[in-house]
């Protein structure tokens, strides 16, 4: 109940706030920048021009009928800047929340990148790219920087908006720390990698205002076209005052066209409704990637992630969820099961890592493994007596030894030389068994015990959830989606066909990506991709929407046009959801801007000339009352229609992953019959009421 007050009051600052920056876009020198509306207010000041004429007793019709118009096109203006305003505003308030958190802090700056070396304590708007600085539990981190030195836990909620505390440290691809953010706990030596005013928060705040925020391609050239459209009707309208006063005087009867009834002819005409919403379309799209805490760079990017033809997506922690599970374990002929898991559970105490923490619950859980006589022979021995043999990338295996007791576990080529080594062999069923886990698309752990191969234990990647129904309705949308990982083949191919993916790719190395992207680009296909090490940074520039993890290195986001402040990757088909959604509103409301101008035809042309051409009668289907309120009827229709697409041009055409040929069908049907019909029917009632009012 009291977030929704929060929030009921926050709408409601946001939307008076709107109401004054409205008034303000009228500004010629902003207007100009949307030909279309910008021939509205020339329009709305000329016929403000007449009805002042006529209040003084020289119009060219009745005072009224001239302000009426007036009034509502000044109204059709006020109400296109209010959804451009709403729209912006809602960035604003992102951006003063950022700002809010932002200080002109303290930093500490180091005259050696080592934690002994004396500081100077500097304000953190005089630290240059390249000084190392000392940042402490408590301390805010004065600037985006890469970690050289410690690890510690980083509150970013002010940038990411979750309360949840993440680790930062050196080396890695975590190494990266966003200015304004604070330090909980231990140190961190941190290397400076922009200038005072061109950190990562100031580059969000900037974006979120709309102050970068540039016309996109497709953008610019719908503005040209809504140009075109209004030049042509312009130059219609400007002949007929001429044209209507020959014909008059040839007749010698009827009345010529008023100048009024021109400029509401024009107004009615030309693209009003899109050219109105078209830049809230645009600044709410980038909204409302926001709001899924997507920083896009430019309105670029989240185009193209409309129009993606293939998404690479990494296989752990996007399709799998990221650490590799003990499922079962798989004794020889030879020996029993529980000396199997007992022995693998001993082999993984000391082994930290989530592969090996799920081998130690696996056993207790599954197998009810919680002690037995070699368990009992290494505690006896005490801590002392004990030799912990810890994973590296150099042995690939792990393992425990003590009280003459030898345990190891690991890859099945590291075991088999172990084994060799010691003098014993490998039976072969070991090599049946580590191929069929293979094939299957998990992970062979062979455990050995003094020498002897005892079984192996089978590690999967455990797909998420759902992921296979996601990767059906990209396809359902005419996207190709393609499996990166450094697995074998074999264990690609089966995590590809279980996750339901198009196509993989094994074994992969920075060059190999790069080669890939560029490959699908030349087909003429966009690529959507996302990264956050360094050695994703040439990928991440080659690809059309790229799209950085937050908790990435600092090359990785520099290459990135989006940046993922929640570090999902599977972020990225909602980022291409959200792209399409952009594109198919802007479509839509297009579509109905352009189909409503026929329906307007029809009310406004037999009133306008009813009095030059009688014969034009026949063509008010409509049976509207009388030519004043039809041409009144399509002003205010007009103007109204903007405010009733406001809140669909800010929460954008709801996307649904069909074809191309049925979402183009829809829209037709939807937004083109509807455009056509919405006008009969508005102008009529509004007709009908105006005829109320008169009588009253």
């Amino acid at each position: 109940m009291r977030k929704n007050r929060q929030q009921a009051r926050f709408e409601k600052g946001l939307l008076k706030r709107a109401l004054w920056d409205s008034l303000l876009l009228l500004d010629p020198r902003k207007m100009v920048r949307n030909p279309v509306m910008f021939v509205v207010e020339v329009s709305a000041v000329l016929t403000t021009g007449l009805w002042i004429q006529a209040l003084a007793g020289q119009g060219e019709a009745k005072s009224s009928f001239i302000g009426a118009v007036s009034i509502w096109l000044w109204f059709t203006l006020l109400f296109a800047n209010f959804s451009q305003a709403v729209a912006e505003g809602r960035g604003r308030a992102r951006a003063n929340a950022l700002r809010s958190t932002r200080q002109d802090t303290e930093a500490k700056k180091l005259r050696q990148p080592n934690r002994e070396s004396p500081y100077e304590t500097v304000p953190a708007s005089m630290l240059h790219k390249g000084d190392m600085v000392l940042v402490e539990a408590g301390d805010l981190i004065p600037g985006d920087g890469e970690i050289v030195e410690g690890v510690a836990s980083v509150d970013e909620s002010a940038v990411t908006g979750e309360s949840a505390p993440v680790i930062r440290e050196s080396g890695g691809d975590r190494n990266g720390v966003t200015g304004g953010t604070r330090v909980l706990s231990d140190w961190l030596i941190v290397r400076i990698v922009s200038g005072a005013g061109e950190g990562f928060l100031d580059q969000m705040i900037a974006l979120v205002e709309g102050a970068k925020r540039k016309k996109t391609p497709n953008e610019i050239a719908l503005n040209i076209l809504l140009a075109a459209f209004t030049i042509v009707f312009l130059v219609v309208c400007a002949t007929l005052l001429p044209f209507s006063i020959f014909s008059t005087q040839a007749s010698g009867a009827g009345s010529p066209v008023t100048i009024t009834v021109l400029v509401a002819l024009l107004v009615c005409l030309i693209p009003t409704t899109i050219g109105g919403l078209l830049p809230a379309i645009g600044i709410s799209g980038m909204e409302r990637l926001i709001r899924r805490n997507v920083i896009a760079m430019s309105g670029r990017a989240v185009e193209a992630a409309g129009d993606v033809d293939v998404l690479l997506l990494d296989k752990t922690g996007t399709m799998t969820l990221g650490n590799r599970r003990a499922v079962d374990f798989v004794p020889l002929s030879s020996v029993a099961l529980s000396e199997l898991a007992e022995t693998s559970l001993l082999a993984s105490l000391a082994d930290e890592t989530p592969e090996g923490r799920s081998i130690v619950s696996l056993a207790r859980e599954k197998y009810g493994i919680v002690g037995g006589e070699d368990q009992g022979q290494l505690k006896s021995h005490g801590p002392e007596g004990m030799r912990f043999i810890p994973f590296t990338a150099h042995s690939r295996m792990s393992g425990v030894d003590a009280g003459g007791v030898s345990i190891r576990k690991g890859a099945a080529d590291a075991i088999e030389s172990y084994v060799r080594a010691q003098g014993q062999s490998v039976p072969e069923e070991v090599h049946t068994v580590v191929e069929n886990i293979a094939r299957g698309g998990g992970t062979p752990l062979v455990v050995a015990r003094n020498g002897q191969v005892l079984g192996v234990i089978h590690l999967k990647d455990v797909v998420k959830t759902g992921i296979r129904e996601r990767f059906i309705q990209l396809r359902k949308m005419g996207i190709k989606t393609v499996m990166i990982t450094g697995d074998n083949p074999l264990t690609a191919a089966a995590i590809a066909a279980e996750a339901g993916v198009d196509d993989f790719l094994a074994q992969v190395t920075p060059e190999s990506k790069l080669r890939l992207i560029r490959e699908v680009q030349a087909e003429g296909r966009l690529v959507a991709m996302t990264g956050d090490g360094t050695n994703d940074a040439p990928a991440l520039a080659q690809a059309d929407v790229a799209v950085a993890m937050h908790t990435g290195t600092h090359p990785a986001r520099e290459a990135a046009n989006m940046i993922d402040l929640d570090s999902n990757p599977t972020k990225l088909i909602e980022i291409v959801e959200t792209g399409k959604q952009l594109l198919m509103t802007r479509g839509a409301l297009t579509t109905f801007s352009i189909a409503n101008d026929v329906s307007k035809y029809f009310a406004i042309v037999p009133a306008a000339f009813a009095a030059t051409y009688p014969a034009l009668g026949a063509l008010n289907i409509l049976r509207l009352s009388t030519p004043e309120n039809a041409i009144l009827s399509a002003v205010i229709f007009n103007a109204l229609i903007i405010v009733f697409l406001i809140p669909l041009a800010l929460r954008g055409v709801p996307y649904r992953p069909v074809g191309a040929a049925r979402l183009l069908r829809d829209n037709i049907l939807i937004y083109g019959l509807g455009g056509v019909v919405v006008p009969f029917i508005g102008i009529k009632l509004i007709d009908m009421l105006l005829s109320l009012l008169e009588r009253v």
